[in-house]
């Protein structure tokens, strides 16, 4: 006779009342750990059982609970700090978090543990280990990341979502008048992010348009201390505050933040930004929704990409350069939760957005403008049936519309700008997707989907009408990950495969009248081994990745997209991670190549060595804490040419006053290299005829102050 077995729902919340993600659950010998929204199940025989429950800095709980043959639910609330408490990254094992988060190389990190990608600058919410992060151009632009072997100018290849209650909202801007596939996360408030994951893109069928060669999740916080920061130096100024209700059960917080400084080249850059972040949620019965608001205004001079190792006055080509963007977000998430083992959610999003921005690369002035709404209304099921079956189904709608989509080249002679190019575009994504997911006996995991994309573009030329077209592209994108576990041994093996694609930017790219495809496909290879040998976590993962040809990255000169070849892209990443009652320590090494499958020629602008070293130390003389990360970027590729490496040190010093209701410290960066870098073929003053040449902008050193004060801390 088989033994019937009873479903039992976990949950588990910090003595905030926000969920807590990789939290570990224990029964004898039954184990889980819980998702990003701080959820898992055991599956239990009639009877009696003793739970523990630990998570990383906090006292570990404990309760008896009795099953009985209906699947039931338990929550777990943590009351207090660990004695020793120290920040902790939280690394999922492979096919830990199953349907929701299936790809095993996966990795969450908690917010406390990391960086400002710049400390004291807005501009960069966050530093992700092993992604390096850099600023196109200075101002307020937003920061691009990268991965090993991969072009990601804007954003096109590497996918970024909010996490509002189980929702993934895209951040992504299909055809964006500044560069396909833009992703904007200065709309986030730091203190608004929980923490942020980093997987392979390609493995899991809730990520869809952009998910070629990686993807972030900013998991977003429950509530938020009431608080003030101020932070300072002689450029620049940045003040954040935050609150929430005293009533911990109660989801709910409001976030404001001001910049206003120069930067740190010679152009001042005379930057303002104001932001707000809200949210809220509601438990209505077996229903939980969220939602989340965003305002954000942006403006700043721009200093602009110069030659490597030429002094211009200013540090820029062009001191009129600028830009200037705004965007509104809303996104609502309901999360029904109608049983143990089934959960439904309904979520949707409004956004607008506009974008005025006015570069200079060597070749004139132009001016880039764009508005745009977009819309989407998403559904999800999942029913886990047993421990060898899970299943989950959605299907998304989403809607992008940039409108007056306008290049204009400045006129030195006539002092204006004149149009060269004016688009409105329409583009629908219809997405339905499943996933089954379970154990093959007691070693083995598996998780497969399949997501279909059905995109339609009208793309309507202004200036040219004969040149307009509405167009439709279905594509078909399966996804699979085989796990080999052993328990208790901290051995994991994982192969994947996965299809993705990214669309492309409708407009005439550099190659004329030709046409190209709307869509652009990749298929990805992974394996992951991870392996935990004297109390430190090891883990290699190997990467090959095919893409078709693609109009990807932005031409500085026309600010149209241009041609990008069929690429192959083959990456290694080794890390280690050791965890003390001090702190941590985790460093990374990456190696990749990346090339055009029909010459050979090195990928331009793709990094093809990469160390990274992230550390914290809790214990230090005089009460003292600092965070620290060390990041190297080797030479890439640059057509012809090659990059000059750049290395960055981010940290910061703190104490706390008060019983923690003041935090003084200091954030400092310590650089050498230029960011930005790309070819330009331009001339100078006094040069003659233009060529090409290595450009970017100088990474300059410097010191911040920060204070920051929480109200109503004992």
């Amino acid at each position: 006779m088989l033994l019937e077995l009873t479903i039992l729902a976990v949950s588990v919340t910090d003595p905030q009342g926000r969920a807590v993600a990789g939290a570990e659950i224990r029964t004898g010998l039954e184990v889980c750990k819980t998702n990003p929204i701080g959820q898992c199940t055991l599956q239990l025989g009639v009877g009696d059982y003793h739970l523990v429950a630990s998570a990383p800095g906090l006292q570990p709980s404990e309760r008896d609970i009795h099953v009985t043959e209906s699947d039931a639910a338990v929550e777990f609330r943590f009351t207090a700090a660990a004695s020793q408490a120290a920040s902790m990254t939280v690394t999922a094992d492979a096919g830990d978090d199953g349907l929701m988060t299936p790809d095993p190389a996966q990795r969450i990190m908690i917010r406390q543990e990391t960086l400002d990608a710049n400390p004291g600058r807005p501009g960069f919410p966050i530093s992700i280990p092993g992604m390096p992060v850099e600023s196109p151009a200075g101002g307020i632009k937003p920061p691009q990341y990268f991965v090993p072997g991969v072009a990601g100018d804007h954003g096109e290849p590497i996918a970024q979502f909010f996490q509002v209650g189980g929702y993934l909202f895209p951040n992504n801007l299909p055809a964006n008048a500044h560069g396909n596939g833009y992703a904007d996360p200065n709309i986030l408030i730091p203190i608004a992010i929980e923490g942020v994951a980093a997987d392979g893109g390609a493995f899991n069928v809730r990520e869809g348009n952009n998910s070629v060669s990686a993807a972030t999740v900013f998991s977003l916080r429950d509530r938020i201390e009431p608080m003030l920061r101020l932070t300072a130096d002689s450029r620049d100024v940045n003040l954040v505050a935050g609150w929430s209700p005293r009533n911990v059960a109660i989801k709910e917080w409001i976030g404001l933040e001001f910049g206003f400084g120069n930067g740190y080249l010679d152009r001042l850059e005379h930057r303002k930004q104001y932001k707000v972040n809200l949210s809220r949620a509601w438990m209505l019965g077996k229903h939980e929704v969220t939602v989340y608001g965003i305002g954000y205004h942006g403006f700043s001079f721009l200093p602009g990409l110069i030659p490597i190792g030429v002094d211009l006055p200013g540090d820029t080509f062009d001191s009129r350069q600028r830009e200037e963007a705004s965007s509104g977000v809303l996104i609502v998430n309901d999360q029904w939760r109608i049983s143990p083992r089934t959960e439904v959610q309904f979520s949707g999003y409004w956004r607008n957005y506009f974008l005025d921005v006015r570069p200079n690369f060597g070749d004139g002035l132009i001016r880039q403008t764009e508005s745009r709404t977009g819309s989407s209304e998403s559904a999800l099921i999942t029913h886990r049936f047993s421990r060898q079956l899970s299943v989950l189904a959605g299907f998304d709608h989403r809607r992008d519309a940039p409108h007056n989509l306008y290049l204009y080249k400045f006129d030195e002679a006539q002092q204006r700008f004149d149009k060269i190019t004016g688009n409105n575009l329409d583009i629908n994504f219809l997405s339905p997707y499943f996933a089954l997911d379970g154990g093959l006996g007691r070693y083995f995991r598996y998780d497969v989907g399949l997501r279909h994309d059905e995109v339609f573009f009208n793309n309507r030329d202004l200036l040219q009408p004969e040149r307009s077209f509405t167009q439709s592209r279905g594509v078909n994108s399966p996804k699979a990950t085989l796990s080999f576990l052993v328990p208790d041994s901290g051995l994991g093996v994982s192969l994947s495969y996965g299809q993705s694609f990214h669309t492309n930017d409708p407009r005439i790219g550099l190659t004329g009248d030709t046409e190209h495809t709307i869509v652009s496909k990749a298929r990805s290879y992974q394996l992951v081994v991870r392996k935990t040998i004297a109390k430190t976590e090891f883990r290699v993962t190997l990467v090959h990745a095919t893409t078709a040809q693609q109009l990807a990255r932005l031409n500085n000169d026309t600010g149209l997209q241009e041609d990008r070849g069929p690429g192959i892209i083959r990456s290694a990443v080794v890390s280690a991670r050791r965890n003390f009652g001090w702190g941590f320590v985790q460093a990374s090494f990456a190696k990749a190549d990346a090339r055009d499958r029909l010459t050979g020629e090195p990928t331009p602008e793709a990094p093809r060595l990469i160390w990274d070293s992230l550390g914290t130390l809790d214990k230090l003389p005089f009460h003292l804490k600092a965070r620290g990360e060390f990041e190297y970027v080797g030479r890439k590729p640059l057509g012809g040419l090659d990059s000059v490496p750049v290395r960055e040190f981010r940290g910061a010093i703190f104490r706390s006053f008060e019983t923690r209701r003041i935090d003084v410290g200091m954030n400092f960066f310590v650089a050498d290299g230029y960011g930005g870098q790309t070819i330009e073929t331009l001339a100078l003053p006094k040069e003659g005829s233009p060529f090409d040449r290595v450009t970017g902008f100088p990474l300059r050193s410097y010191a911040t102050l920060s204070a920051t004060y929480r109200f109503g801390r004992r």
